[in-house]
């Protein structure tokens, strides 16, 4: 294997909020033979490769960090990426965890050895075997370009939000951007502010309600840090507040309406001109796709020199974008605001289980996952942010830290068992997928609109249709009757 092989009892891949908080309770409970393998050169997942201008969290501080380090030094109510990053870093200090990192270590292919109770792991920055895999990759990690003829052709400045070139001449220019989803929202009014004409193309309208953000206050400072059981009341009362909204997706969308009032009303006042008005109206039900929050988005594309384009894109030329109706809108830069690859939950990687079953054929009819964590056939594989795990109403930090503490009790019980290796039984796995294919169909996931929750056959992998709390009872401690083992 060659002088940098080591063996691990348990390696990680990636270091955003799941990779970091696995391997803080992973130390806590005792297990410190770990490594983290990340492709990047530091810490921090999505919230380190998306730096685009006004790039924030549409979840409230309150509710942004792990449980044992809540953070009181939010600048906002809904803190920025760079404060996000930080705490990131700051978490990764604090608790031991940098020095378990491989940086410029990208995970190309792992191998489950069954004899020998190993995953044989291929990385950019060498091999390395470990009892336990863990991938903490996340949903949003992989850009998706869109699928437009002439994209390659374009001989000005192109890129993804996702990899936002801070050195593009943007100011003074021509600029398209191509997506309206929940990042676009954001960088939108940003661009409105420094292009000189900026056209916005538009597949499909989102519901942008207010977001009702704000500074924090040196009050707001000195209630967090002195007044004991205050941040945890804060917590508790957005937590409910938010958790509350959960009927709306899964049980009756009228519990959504006085949020659809909130969007009319928001339209309304911000836009005055009705044929604006009527391409700014979704028609799909609030909750199919993301909700969104912005207090300035409408406003920027009501400039004089904002466009808002609802025909489709046909193609990109070497200096410009052509619309269906034969439309050439010339550009000297696109930015692309197309989301991500949510539904390759390990791609590019290329995982191989018992008798060389590959993850992607296991998956051919849909990725699934029992309880979005464990996969039949691939022994001491873990997900976290896996398949029917994410959410449309609450932080996906409290999904992940049950998700955690169910790992750790698997790692914890195969130690004191003895054990080589766990594997989920199939009747189990398969069980929980077609449960959760029943519950999607009556979600509002699946009632008239396509997006990224969705996999290419429309099915929805990637939600959970419940509540949070639910889901953390679901995942208390591993049951032993759901696994097959070997010593």
């Amino acid at each position: 294997m060659g002088p940098d092989y080591k063996d691990y009892e348990v390696a990680i891949i990636g270091s955003g909020f799941g990779g970091i908080g696995a391997a803080i309770r992973l130390r806590q409970a005792g297990v410190h033979d770990l490594v983290i393998l990340e492709k990047a050169d530091d810490v921090g997942g999505t919230w380190r490769d998306n730096t685009y201008p006004g790039a924030a969290c549409d979840v409230p501080s309150t509710l942004y960090s792990f449980s044992f380090e809540p953070r009181t030094e939010w600048s906002r109510k809904f803190p920025p990426q760079p404060e996000i990053l930080e705490y990131l870093r700051h978490c990764a200090r604090k608790y031991g965890v940098r020095r378990h990192i491989r940086f410029g270590a990208e995970v190309t292919e792992a191998r489950f050895d069954e004899a020998a109770g190993r995953w044989r792991i291929s990385t950019t920055g060498g091999p390395l075997t470990a009892r336990v895999l863990i991938s903490a990759c996340g949903q949003l990690n992989r850009p998706a370009w869109p699928d437009i003829p002439g994209r390659e052709s374009f001989r000005g400045t192109s890129f993804h939000s996702a990899r936002w070139d801070h050195a593009a001449p943007l100011d003074g220019r021509r600029v398209a951007v191509i997506g309206t989803g929940a990042s676009a929202i954001q960088f939108v009014p940003e661009l409105a502010r420094r292009a000189q004409r900026l056209h916005v193309f538009q597949r499909s309208a989102p519901y942008v309600i207010d977001k009702p953000d704000r500074p924090y206050t040196a009050l707001d400072h000195a209630l967090m840090r002195h007044v004991p059981g205050w941040l945890a009341l804060q917590r508790a009362i957005t937590y409910t507040l938010f958790e509350a909204r959960a009927l709306g997706f899964f049980k009756n969308p009228a519990i959504l309406t006085p949020a659809v009032r909130r969007w009319r009303r928001q339209l309304e006042s911000q836009v005055a001109d009705p044929e604006l008005r009527r391409a700014l109206t979704p028609d799909y039900p609030m909750g199919c796709k993301r909700i969104l929050l912005s207090d300035d988005y409408y406003p920027a594309l009501t400039r004089p020199h904002v466009e808002l384009v609802t025909d489709p894109v046909e193609r990109i030329t070497p200096d410009g974008v052509v619309t269906r109706d034969g439309t050439t809108r010339q550009v000297d830069a696109i930015v692309y605001g197309t989301g991500f690859r949510a539904n390759d939950f390990l791609a590019p990687m290329k995982i191989v289980g018992l008798d060389g079953l590959e993850l992607n054929e296991a998956w051919r009819e849909g990725a699934h996952a029992h309880l979005g964590i464990t996969v039949s056939g691939f022994p001491n594989l873990f997900l976290l942010y896996g398949p029917y795990t994410n959410l449309g109403h609450n932080s996906i930090i409290y999904m992940l830290e049950s998700q955690i503490r169910y790992v750790v009790g698997c790692v914890r019980a195969m130690r004191r068992a003895g054990l080589t290796w766990i594997d989920v039984r199939p009747e189990v796995a398969e069980e929980f997928r077609r449960r959760m294919r029943r519950r999607m169909r009556e979600t509002v996931w699946e009632r008239g609109c396509h997006s990224w929750y969705q996999d290419a056959e429309g099915r929805v992998v990637n939600n959970w249709p419940g509540f949070t709390f639910a889901y953390r009872n679901a995942t208390r401690r591993p049951d032993p009757r759901h696994f097959r083992a070997r010593r």
